[in-house]
């Protein structure tokens, strides 16, 4: 068994198809951090296991799904169908079978068919759609990525060019790394942290995939440049 850890606020609308299409041997632990939207309900009817964690931030989800999780080893990814659970063997199975210590999944652009509402089973067709693709990961958002990656690679030597949110490692690992950043940096104090403790890290690629809504942080130019602040406060923090 696999856990997932899903940190979620107000995805009612994308969790029954993020759900359903968890493979089989992976227990999705979703993480409701505030949600509004009935999310933790709709969580657990598809039989996830849902913890509730009151202290807002990206971080402090992941991390409050970490401290849940009792796999040997543990995956993170988004809750808003912005990307596929049937691809989480790609970053799971090398650590599984131990050739790497942390995978990240590299986001692809891709415009397949996507979910357009809860419990549905609808699914609205973005083929061909460039501005959908672009919508999922707009370019101030895929700028500040690019730009925090060339970072890491030029001053720490990480070969990653994704900080993408999809990724694999062991959990009693990473419980030791000691993570603290509890917003935005919490993924980069992952690696870096990581790198520090001379794990072997490598990237898979994986289908970045059109949202039905605004991405709550780097869909907007403020949720962007506030992420990359935490970022950047996490890289100087291991630059000190």
């Amino acid at each position: 068994m696999i856990d997932v850890v899903l940190p979620c606020l107000n995805e009612a609308q994308t969790l029954p198809w993020v759900l359903e299409r968890m493979p089989v041997g992976y227990r999705p632990i979703v993480v409701d951090n505030g949600s509004t939207d009935g999310s933790a309900r709709i969580a657990e009817s598809y039989g996830a296991t849902v913890v509730r964690e009151r202290r807002r931030g990206f971080g402090s989800a992941c991390h409050a799904g970490l401290l849940a999780a009792t796999a040997e080893v543990v995956c993170f990814m988004d809750a808003d169908a912005s990307l596929d659970p049937c691809q989480l063997p790609r970053v799971a199975d090398p650590v599984l079978a131990r050739e790497y210590d942390l995978v990240l999944g590299r986001r692809r652009l891709r415009a397949p068919a996507r979910p357009v509402s809860a419990g549905s089973g609808g699914f609205a067709s973005a083929a061909g759609s460039a501005g959908s693709a672009r919508h999922v990961w707009p370019a101030h958002a895929r700028l500040g990525n690019a730009l925090l990656a060339w970072q890491l690679r030029r001053t720490s030597g990480i070969p990653v060019r994704d900080l993408g949110p999809m990724r694999a490692c062991r959990r009693r690992a990473l419980l030791m790394l000691g993570l603290a950043d509890r917003r935005s940096g919490y993924p980069l104090e992952m690696v870096l942290r990581a790198s520090a403790a001379g794990w072997r890290i490598t990237e898979r690629d994986v289908d970045y995939l059109p949202r039905t809504d605004r991405t709550k942080v780097t869909g907007t130019v403020r949720g962007t440049l506030r992420t990359i602040a935490d970022m950047r406060a996490a890289l100087g923090g291991s630059a000190g």
